[in-house]
């Protein structure tokens, strides 16, 4: 590969060191702008004609991340993605739901009446999109960065965005049968798409995922039940572990994005997935974020547990305390970095704690 980065050997083994619950990686999930020359010269697009435009244009938008990406900073870990993503949650809209482009990211809108069976075709509309995005992005690429696979999701939270929040936690009493049976035909219908998608963005066997800064040498996806905060741990066992245990056992490499205080209770039904290698933390909105030291003990149990962690949103100065406490091996940390100045100073930091 031609990567946008130098060190990637390096740090492609700190990737692998942390899969396998060894070494650490720093990293952040968006890029910031470097300093100096444009890693190659790279003319912007014209400005979008509208939100429309800026979103769902599948060759204008992979220009923009194409000229974005050349300008961007991938020190330490950093990795050079396009961010494909449409929405969080897309696979929604492409069983039905809608997309509808903000000036910050892309809501779905679930669908009047998706039926009882969640059914897929490749005539949607949706999924021709992000067919259409992805193979821009690719063509682009040369190689230079990797095209992140976007942001499916699953389970629950995709039946939820069909159906409506209400309703699918309503038909845990009233129809668990009938969810069960809606649960795994999503299921199929994920992996199908996602496996879809892979073959697509591939570097050889090589692949990137858009939210967290992942990489993995094969198949790797984030997972996550964040309407997982409405239900109870018996319930999280019965219409959530399944079928994370069904995903991540498909895949190569897994996260599961644990998201909020209220989720943490299922952290136990979590860490007994076997294939599932690692555990990201969001603390959530009025929480403090990933460095502070109240989740020094949630990080040490999932490390304990023989996962690998992935704390978020840790300032620089939060990194050091985080590390005394917690310990370099097995941990991934997405940074909020300001400047390259911050990245450097940081990189200074970990290279004391590698061995």
């Amino acid at each position: 590969m031609k990567l946008w980065k130098s060190g990637w050997e390096e740090s492609r083994q700190r990737y692998l060191d942390w899969w396998s619950g060894k070494g650490l990686v720093i990293s952040m999930w968006e890029h910031l702008r470097k300093e100096g020359p444009a890693h190659e010269e790279v003319p912007a697009p014209p400005p979008p004609a509208d939100i429309s435009q800026f979103w769902f244009d599948p060759e204008w938008r992979a220009a923009y991340l194409h000229h974005q990406l050349s300008v961007s900073s991938f020190k330490a870990d950093i990795l050079p993605v396009a961010n494909t993503h449409l929405g969080p949650g897309s696979l929604a809209a492409c069983l039905g739901a809608r997309l509808e482009g903000r000036e910050d990211t892309i809501w779905i809108r679930e669908d009047a009446e998706p039926g009882e069976v969640i059914s897929w075709t490749e005539e949607n509309p949706w999924w021709k999109l992000h067919l259409d995005l992805l193979k821009a992005c690719r063509r682009l690429s040369e190689d230079r960065y990797f095209v992140g696979c976007p942001d499916l999701v699953e389970g629950l939270d995709t039946l939820a965005a069909l159906k409506g929040t209400d309703r699918v936690l309503m038909e845990m009493i009233t129809d668990p049968e009938l969810l069960e049976r809606q649960l795994q035909q999503v299921n199929d219908i994920w992996y199908r798409a996602f496996s879809r998608i892979y073959d697509i963005i591939r570097v050889g066997d090589e692949m990137a995922f858009c939210y967290f800064s992942l990489w993995a040498p094969g198949k790797v996806s984030k997972l996550q039940s964040d309407i997982s905060l409405m239900i109870s741990p018996e319930d999280f066992r019965r219409f959530v572990q399944p079928y994370i245990r069904e995903q991540a056992a498909k895949l190569d490499y897994s996260l599961y994005h644990l998201d909020g205080v209220g989720a943490l209770r299922h952290l136990d039904a979590i860490l007994e997935i076997e294939a599932l290698k690692a555990v990201q933390w969001t603390p959530g909105v009025g929480e403090p974020q990933g460095g502070d030291p109240r989740w020094y003990a949630l990080y040490r149990k999932i490390l304990e547990s023989g996962k690998s962690v992935m704390p978020c949103w840790v300032e620089p100065g939060e990194l050091k305390p985080l590390l005394d406490h917690v310990g370099a091996e097995g941990v991934h940390v997405l940074m909020h970095f300001k400047s390259e100045k911050e990245i450097e100073e940081t990189v200074k930091i970990a290279a004391s704690y590698r061995k």
